[in-house]
């Protein structure tokens, strides 16, 4: 038996937009092992899921990115889409705290367009990645080594693809947070 993830405590950082399914899958398997997961946001309310370009379900907000502090939680989970990725990538607090929790030294989790966050908040410099295609020269001209690999571990960073990585993601993540 897997060990559990009792006590564990994941935020999710997303604006509107995020590819939902990104979301959705890791949120499950962490809760099915015992971690609280909760949705960061700009703001209060509720976000907007996507299905690759089409508005989806829409998400209670647990809290917001400028009330959170990362030594309250154990990893942060940074999913995709194209509109979530480009509007949270300008967004200071957000940078802020994917900075925070890399001098913390906790797991950072980025699926798919995800990096663009870590980009902007210059965090990729020497790391081993993955991410959608698209993203390629970004990361290396951020002076990341990109590779097509379902998921890539380089110390504390997670990174993959595309959903159907989903499964390997969530038990890369899983893993990180029972070392």
């Amino acid at each position: 038996m897997a060990a559990s993830l009792n006590g564990k405590r994941v935020a999710i950082l997303v604006t509107d937009g995020f590819e939902q399914v990104e979301l959705t899958g890791p949120k499950e398997a962490l809760e099915n092992k015992g971690a609280t997961v909760h949705i960061i946001s700009a703001k209060n309310g509720e976000v907007t899921g996507w299905n690759h370009t089409t508005p989806a379900t829409k998400f209670h907000v647990d809290d917001t990115f400028d009330s959170i502090r990362m030594e309250d939680y154990d990893a942060l989970l940074l999913p995709g889409g194209v509109v979530n990725s480009d509007t949270i990538r300008t967004d200071e607090m957000a940078q802020e705290l994917v900075r925070d929790a890399a001098r913390e030294n906790k797991t950072v989790a980025v699926i798919c367009h995800g990096a663009w966050l870590l980009i902007s908040a210059d965090l990729v410099k020497g790391k081993r990645m993955t991410s959608w295609p698209s993203l390629t020269d970004d990361l290396m001209n951020a002076g990341a080594e990109w590779v097509d690999e379902q998921v890539v571990v380089d110390g504390h960073l997670i990174s993959s693809r595309k959903p159907d990585d989903i499964p390997a993601f969530s038990e890369a993540l899983i893993e990180a947070l029972t070392a």
